[in-house]
């Protein structure tokens, strides 16, 4: 078939590379956010897709929306069978789900329909899932809603972030992306609707999601310092400058001395924090301004004081 690939962000590289490498169908163009204000510099950065895609010589669309004018007269002269879509983020209206024969194809890292929106790997890490997976699936107006062509499973390690498992996902969900594709071209695949029980939705996670609550258990803790790693990443305040927890905890079940909060270093490595439960040993910190440093090296380097709290 022909492509027309859309997609932003570096967890739908993966996709595109495998779609590439497919003999039977050729990408003849690919649909991305327009450029974005990146770094110190503050200079205008192509997406990680269009970069990749200028490398391979091909076509780059780069609209303000998918709804406009030029864009979709654009397509319609490209003349696609189908536009397999990874993390584009936009919303396809009508006008441009109707120019493709075989509609826009959807990879979406979560079993559908559950955690249908915009951070489904995060959610299923916040909620202590098992399991998770991707899904493909046909565009249509509602969110995350269409019929589904496949999916594929994947375990939730007990120390999983986001990132890690998201990691994952891209590369298994590349090539169930391809399959898909093949499926729709062979006319084998049919789409199937999703259940109408269990559908969960996995909005964004902003800034102040991930602000650690130390009176909560501290299994929810080490659940949203993973499920927020490495993005918008889980932090809280000492003495009242932000502190970042950019490396997983560990869970202390067999200690509970130290009330919600509080901060003690035990020994020359472990720098230790009282939750709702159970104590936790902090990994990476970052703290306000500065690089990401082992939690026992900051805390030589601030003096922790006894009784000293957390979150303030």
């Amino acid at each position: 078939m022909r492509l027309v690939f859309a997609g932003t962000p570096e967890v739908a590289v993966p996709a595109l590379d495998a779609l590439l490498a497919s003999d039977r169908h050729e990408v003849v163009a690919v649909v991305t956010r327009p450029d974005a204000i990146s770094g110190r510099g503050r200079k205008l950065v192509a997406s990680p897709v269009a970069q990749r895609a200028e490398a391979a010589g091909i076509e780059v669309l780069k609209p303000a929306k998918p709804s406009d004018p030029e864009f979709l007269a654009r397509l319609t002269e490209l003349a696609p069978d189908c536009c397999p879509v990874v993390a584009y983020g936009a919303l396809i209206r009508p006008g441009a789900l109707e120019i493709p024969k075989h509609g826009w194809v959807n990879l979406h890292f979560s079993l559908l329909p559950a955690w249908r929106g915009a951070a489904p790997v995060q959610h299923a890490v916040l909620a202590g899932d098992e399991v998770t997976g991707a899904s493909t699936f046909l565009i249509e107006q509602g969110l995350d809603s269409g019929p589904v062509f496949g999916i594929l499973t994947e375990e939730i390690r007990p120390t999983d972030t986001s990132g890690e498992l998201l990691g994952r996902l891209a590369q298994a969900g590349s090539r169930l992306l391809v399959a898909t594709m093949d499926g729709i071209a062979d006319g084998a695949l049919q789409a199937v609707p999703q259940p109408t029980e269990g559908i969960t939705v996995a909005p964004k996670i902003n800034v102040e999601d991930a602000r650690i609550e130390w009176a909560h258990p501290a299994l929810r803790v080490d659940r949203l310092v993973r499920g927020c790693a490495p993005a918008p990443g889980a932090w809280t305040t000492f003495r009242g400058e932000r502190l970042k927890l950019s490396g997983p905890v560990k869970l202390l079940t067999d200690s509970a001395e130290l009330p919600p909060g509080e901060l003690a270093v035990v020994g020359k490595n472990s720098v230790r924090v009282g939750t709702g439960s159970h104590e936790i040993e902090l990994g990476e910190v970052q703290p306000q301004g500065k690089k990401p440093m082992r939690a026992a090296d900051w805390a030589r380097g601030v003096r922790i004081e006894p009784g000293e709290l957390l979150g303030l």
